[in-house]
């Protein structure tokens, strides 16, 4: 099923507006909240099976997807289309963080962050070679966890004094025993296979506090995916990640010792709830010297992650003035000592 938002005003497309929050018609300009939107306005096509092509019916062109592609345009009349059938029943989202960065923005914000790399070309810092800018909502799901952790360690305590001609060190042991419970609220997993699972991790964090419970008109005007690996599958991952949180913070618990060495760590892992989730990003198609270089875009915060080329000469230049920097330290050091001259 197609779905397809038409302006009350003049019967044009409308698209979700990052920058209003609302759905916009490009034409005349109407905005409509999305919550007041009129089912009158909304038209559909169904279709009979999970095809991978959809027929327009704003221009009657064929809509060729990607089986995992849940939101769309048109590649011909450009009009903003939802598929239906792949946002409902157990691939309905749960949740949705909205765009709140357009397109313009996101490109303006993309030029700066080129800009500050100390380490890159000249010709990468000008950002004159955007190929393609993509506002893709990315399937994600958000995890409450709750952590058992139960720790056996044994902890030194060493004290060294002196008594004439002899230095004595006397090390005490102790039994060291912690029963915890580490609760983790909205820990985000990407469920996408295509997107890399490094890239996304750093784009975090998003504000939570903005997920909006999920409505089809946010998808308009930009691309969708749905999700590849459901919340049973991702949490081994998911368990992974939040390894070095838990350790820091059992860690954390264990203070005043010389050193500590762990006779045993079980932690027992709980799913409370997960939610299939929906995040903003703007993917980055940069050209440069005859390769494509990626990046992505937190299409809520603006915060750009990606690995840019780096200036050989840059980096050798900043290694001279390293060096030459630490050779006239010591040249100073050696002239308050010795007394002597340069």
């Amino acid at each position: 099923m197609v779905i397809h938002y038409k302006c009350p005003n003049c019967g044009s497309d409308m698209a979700f507006d990052a920058e209003s929050g609302k759905l916009s018609c490009r034409s005349c300009g109407r905005e409509d909240n999305i919550e007041e939107f009129s089912d009158e306005f909304i038209e559909t096509v169904f279709e009979e099976d999970e095809a991978k092509e959809y027929e327009c019916n704003n221009c009657g062109a064929v809509i060729v997807t990607d089986a995992d592609t849940t939101a769309t345009t048109c590649s011909f009349c450009g009009a903003a289309v939802v598929l239906a059938d792949r946002v409902s029943g157990i691939l309905a989202p749960s949740l949705v963080i909205p765009f709140t960065i357009s397109k313009q923005e996101a490109e303006e914000a993309f030029r700066k962050w080129c800009r500050k790399g100390l380490l890159t070309p000249r010709g990468f810092m000008s950002a004159d070679r955007i190929k393609k800018i993509t506002g893709l909502y990315v399937p994600f799901w958000l995890y409450d966890l709750k952590n058992e952790a139960e720790v056996q360690a044994i902890g030194t305590k060493v004290r060294r004094y002196t008594r004439g001609d002899y230095i004595y060190t006397v090390t005490k042991y102790y039994d060291i025993y912690r029963d915890l419970r580490i609760d983790f609220s909205r820990v985000p997993a990407d469920a996408s296979e295509k997107m890399d699972d490094e890239l996304m991790d750093k784009l975090e964090p998003y504000h939570y506090n903005e997920l909006k419970d999920f409505k089809t008109p946010y998808l308009a005007g930009y691309i969708a995916e749905k999700y590849n690996y459901d919340a049973q599958e991702l949490l081994p991952r998911v368990k992974e990640k939040l390894s070095k949180p838990i350790d820091d913070f059992i860690r954390s618990t264990i203070r005043g010792y010389h050193s500590v060495q762990y006779k045993e760590k079980h932690i027992r892992t709980t799913k409370t709830r997960s939610l299939y989730t929906l995040l903003p990003v703007w993917m980055v198609y940069y050209d440069y010297n005859h390769s494509e270089y990626i990046f992505a875009m937190n299409g809520q915060t603006g915060k750009v992650v990606g690995k840019p080329p780096l200036s050989k000469g840059k980096i050798a230049a900043w290694f001279g003035g390293i060096a030459a920097g630490s050779f006239m330290i010591m040249k100073i050091i050696s002239f308050i000592l010795t007394g002597g001259v340069f």
